[in-house]
């Protein structure tokens, strides 16, 4: 049997020639082969006829195909030729979870997260020349620092003279961390012009990160957030522990929309999901954000995964087919929550890179140049990169 789509508009004709690329990118298996022509039908548009059966479920992605759920995809045109029809309000969604966006934002975190772990102290003009490297790579966006209290995190003690002491490029924008007012004042002293607040999803982590309750926590990240829009400064959110926490488990992905939403009141720009000890899955990725993305637009969401159980790039790429575009990274895979115990690094900017390249998404980043930047704080550190790609090129 042959089934015709007939598809009337332009957007749904290159929406479903493009998931069409995609699952040939990604080597999905088709069970039988796809094919196309232009339709001899008389109507005034320019009708797209897709001829075949698809039965193939793209990577990582729990996707209803037309014979699967065939009633709520489309409408039955009950004409000889047994031609179905799309149905308009389903056109968008079907879009949704087929596309790969056409460019990812990599938010470079190395310099704060990545480092932030480290024991022996790195010194600040190492830090400086990191930063530059990195900006230097095409990165749009590198996190710089934290403005907390160095009894808490000595690493990030010269947080106000690593600011400082950037050449700043026009084109990307260094965040820095700053969990209560005390630390934003400081930051704005140092020159700030974007900030991030950082919550979590579990009272013990909250209990442990920031010494306060999650309610405590968010009327505190309020005032900051308050003092922050009357200066005009970028505010981004950061959320711990959303696929579990090393205290308490399993986290509900409805915990997890319910901070999401609360910070995006509160004037956050983007959203970032951090799976803190890196226990999350596919399954468990797709689960949370099909929650979240009910009460937050995925234009604003982001994706911070720790690679712990190997998982860091198949969640990023559920995520990215689940429509997020922004996706946080480290440097050599450096860095781990110094307060969740078992973290393990960030995943490597530079797998993430790879990753993408290979799915013509755009980055705009230079892996060359971005291994470079690895190798270069590796070696001062005294460690290897964690990133796979940097070992694999290395060898060669």
């Amino acid at each position: 049997m042959s089934i015709r789509l007939i598809l009337k508009d332009q957007p749904m004709r290159s929406g479903l020639w493009k998931w069409i690329n995609n699952c040939h990118r990604q080597q999905s298996f088709w069970k039988r082969s796809l094919s196309s022509s232009e339709s001899g039908c008389s109507n005034a548009h320019s009708d797209t006829v897709v001829n075949g059966i698809v039965l193939s479920l793209l990577t990582f992605v729990e996707l209803k195909i037309i014979f699967i759920d065939i009633s709520k995809l489309i409408k039955f045109d009950s004409s000889p030729s047994s031609v179905f029809q799309i149905d308009f309000e389903l056109k968008s969604k079907f879009r949704q979870a087929t596309d790969l966006p056409d460019y990812v934002k990599i938010v470079e975190v190395g310099p704060r997260d990545g480092l932030q772990n480290i024991k022996q102290f790195v010194p600040t003009d190492v830090k400086i020349e990191l930063i530059q490297r990195l900006a230097n790579t095409g990165l749009p966006v590198v996190e710089v620092t934290s403005f907390v209290s160095p009894k808490w995190v000595p690493q990030m003690a010269d947080n106000t003279e690593v600011l400082k002491g950037i050449n700043k490029n026009p084109n990307v924008s260094y965040p820095v961390l700053t969990p209560n007012l005390k630390g934003f004042n400081a930051a704005i002293e140092a020159g700030a012009n974007e900030i991030a607040i950082f919550g979590a999803v579990s009272e013990t982590f909250t209990k442990k990160n920031v010494n306060s309750t999650i309610k405590d926590s968010l009327e505190s990240f309020y005032l900051v957030c308050e003092e922050a829009k009357k200066r005009n400064i970028k505010i981004r959110g950061y959320i711990s522990c959303v696929l579990g926490c090393p205290y308490e488990g399993k986290i509900e992905p409805s915990a997890v929309a319910y901070v999401a939403a609360k910070l995006i009141s509160m004037g956050c720009y983007e959203i970032s999901l951090g799976d803190t000890i890196g226990v999350g899955t596919p399954g468990s990725m797709a689960a949370m954000l099909r929650e979240v993305k009910k009460v937050v637009p995925v234009s604003k969401l982001a994706v911070h995964c720790h690679d712990t159980y190997g998982q860091a790039l198949a969640n990023i790429l559920t995520a990215i087919q689940m429509g997020v575009s922004v996706v946080d990274s480290s440097v050599a895979g450096l860095g781990g929550c110094p307060y969740a115990k078992g973290a393990s690094g960030n995943v490597a900017t530079e797998d993430v890179v790879y990753m993408l390249n290979g799915l013509n998404v755009k980055t705009g980043v230079d892996l060359d140049s971005l291994i470079e930047a690895g190798k270069y704080i590796t070696n001062f550190i005294g460690m290897r990169p964690e990133s796979k790609v940097s070992r694999a090129i290395a060898k060669l």
